[in-house]
Order: structure tokens, then sequence, then C-alpha cells
């Protein structure tokens, strides 16, 4: 059976991480994706990054199961062919600065004027409003401005750090994804479209509310300046590499003291309460850093999994993808591109018992699909040549 948004079409007119890799998952949740970019200026993912075969893997990554359509929305004729495609769609999805798709006649109002059902999609850096709405984007400025790179750094009296993965990005990626299925459940109930906005600083904003801002959640009562929780992360040193370590419940405190040979902790006045473990966690944590040095990773890992207490290995990449656990999810999956080789990669983390998603196809040529799509869309042999032979639209 076909995945959970099989048969529902997406008009793909994104570029970059969010856009793309949010719409890639309705594409691996069985949407027919059609990715829409400019004839001589398509998406710069294709050009960042490692590669091979002309196609680089930040575009393979964010891109796998869409068709490719070539076309150029500022000639009037091409926007007559995305108009067209909207026609036929059931959520459109742009993630370019406010005020461009207006610009190009494909707005909301635009299409919602020949779809009146379509969901569409703006997704944006900034938000439509505000002094930084016109301003450019890319991910560390909003980890910046966020305070996502304060929260890592562990305290507001220490320098901030950037989070050395595009969080941001790829969270408002996953923030559109869900919504785009919340819209059209709603249209299955009312029968009616909508224009959803969310921008990279509202997801990240509200992603940091759940654990990150306690200090400005009691209004009257703020804190001004956040102090780090402890000046020890969870990963710690053993004689032989690090492991990460987290006790929570008092079971595990316990388990913690005994298994590195350190009962005495638990007479500790200090330690006996997990909110007296919280106020002195730098206390605790050096403890635990000192009595973890005396064993190899292999050591502790067999000694705490036998205490009941959590614990994990800390994995490169290359060890991550060949751990036991990992190859036991079966997330990360081989296939076969025809253009650009073999592939490694995750698949689509939800799993469905019966509307099973699939890998259907690789990332497209740009224009790989361009004829096919226009032919779906009514034109006729002679109406691709021309718009050919005028370079509205291209063909890989």
């Amino acid at each position: 059976m076909p995945g959970p948004l099989d048969g529902v079409r997406v008009v793909d007119f994104t570029t970059m991480i969010a856009g793309p890799y949010g719409t890639m998952i309705l594409a691996d949740q069985g949407a027919d994706v059609i990715k829409v970019e400019a004839p001589a200026r398509s998406d710069h993912a294709r050009r960042a990054g490692y590669g091979q075969r002309h196609f680089s893997a930040a575009f393979v990554n964010n891109n796998r199961n869409k068709r490719s359509i070539s076309v150029d929305a500022k000639n009037p004729a091409g926007r007559e062919v995305v108009v067209d495609l909207a026609r036929t769609a059931d959520v459109f999805v742009q993630n370019y600065r406010p005020g461009v798709m207006a610009r190009l006649g494909l707005d909301y109002d635009d299409l919602k004027a020949v779809k009146p059902d379509l969901i569409y999609v703006s997704m944006s850096g900034w938000g439509e409003g505000g002094p930084y709405a016109g301003k450019p984007v890319y991910d560390p400025i909003i980890q910046a401005l966020s305070g996502l790179a304060s929260v890592q750094a562990g305290s507001d009296h220490d320098r901030p750090r950037l989070i050395r993965t595009v969080l941001p990005d790829k969270l408002t990626g996953v923030t559109a994804a869900q919504a785009v299925s919340a819209a059209l459940f709603a249209r299955e109930r009312t029968g009616a479209g909508q224009h959803v906005r969310l921008s990279m600083l509202d997801s990240v904003v509200a992603f940091l509310w759940s654990t990150d801002m306690g200090s400005q959640t009691f209004v009257g009562n703020e804190t001004d300046v956040a102090r780090a929780a402890t000046f020890i992360d969870l990963i710690y040193e053993t004689a032989s590499g690090y492991i990460s370590v987290s006790v929570m419940a008092n079971d595990q405190w316990h388990g913690l003291c005994h298994a590195v040979g350190h009962p005495e902790w638990l007479d500790d006045e200090r330690f006996k309460t997990p909110a007296g473990r919280d106020r002195h966690a730098d206390e605790r944590l050096e403890l635990i850093q000192q009595a973890l040095l005396t064993k190899t990773a292999e050591e502790w890992l067999e000694l705490l999994e036998a205490a009941g207490v959590p614990c994990a290995p800390v994995l490169t990449r290359a060890e991550m993808i060949r751990h036991a656990q990992v190859e036991a999810s079966g997330i990360v999956v081989e296939t076969d591109h025809p253009h650009a080789g073999r592939l490694r990669q995750a698949r689509n983390a939800a799993r469905f018992g019966v509307t099973v998603p699939e890998i259907r196809y690789g990332a497209p040529h740009l224009g790989e699909h361009t004829l096919d799509v226009l032919g779906e869309l009514g034109y006729d042999t002679a109406q691709c040549e021309a718009l050919l032979a005028d370079g509205v639209v291209s063909i890989s």
C-alpha cells in the first residue's frame, strides 16, 4: 500500500534546506512533490558540499521522491505554467523573502483565485513583518538572534556557541511538514484551503520554550541572566574514550553510585534528593568524571548498563551508522540512484503500520520531468517545443 499522503500533490517552490527538507518529508510519505526551479538559477543546494556525478549530497538528501520541472517563473509564459500546475495541486510551498511571490504574481491571493481550496505555505526567515522581515538570513543568523547560541553556551556569561548542524533550517522543515498535514486534515473536514505562514525564527523560539526558557516563563519573576546548570556537560572522558551518562530518578543515582564504587555518595546530604543533586550539580558531575577516568569506556558501559544507569558510547558519524542499535532500527538504508550511484541515506523516521512510505526514486536532475509534468497539465507537443525554444522551460 502507498504512503499516507498518496494522492496529494505538492508544488515545491523552495530552495536550500528548510523548504526542501519539509517537502521531502511529504514526498517520503507518499505525496507527489513537483520541485520547480529556474532554468538558469537552480537550487543552490545542487552545487553545495560533497558530491559526485553532478549531484551534491545536500541535494540528494533533501530532494528524493520528487519530480523536477524547470521553468522561468519571471517569464509571463512561465508564470502561466506555474499557475496551471497550482490548479492541479493540493499544496503550494514557497520559502522566498516577503514580497517576492507577489512580484511574480504567485502569492496566496493569486493562486487562491485559480484553486480556492489550495493550502499555501509561506516559509521565511524572520516572518512577514517587523524590522528584519526583508533581511537575508541563513541558519547561524537565526541561531544568534533566537537565543539558541546563548543556550548552547550553557550560560549567558559565556561565549555564545553555534550548534554544528543547521537546526533552525531542519526544525522549520519539520514544522512545515506537520503544518501541511494539519491543514490537509482541516480541509478534509471543512473543504477550505488556507494560507499557512511560518518562519525560522518562530520555529526555533517555540522549540526552545519547551525546555530552555524557564527563566522567562513566570511573568514578573524573570531572570535577566541565565546561569549554566553545570560547568560539565554529560559527556565524560574515560580511560579509552568518551561516554554519556545521565541519571534522573533516585534508583538510577543509587545504581550509579554502586557501579562506580562510591556508595558513600548516597550519604552525602548534597545528593540525597533530586533537587539537591541539581543544586549541587557541578560538584556531583566532577566526582563522576574523576571516577570514570579509572576504567575504559567498554568496561563502564557494561557496569552501568547492569546497574540500570542510562548510558551510551559517544560515536563519530562513521561509527554511528554501523552501531548495532542503528542497524537494528533500519533507519539507515542504501539505494541505487540512476545518476548519482549507490546512496546511503536515512529513511523517513516515522514508520506507518499500514500506509508504508518508501523511497520511490532519487533526487531528480534539473528539469528531468518537465515534459512529463507539462503533458499532465494538458500541454501538447507543439506547446512544449515552443516553451523549450523560448527558454521558458528546460529539460535535463
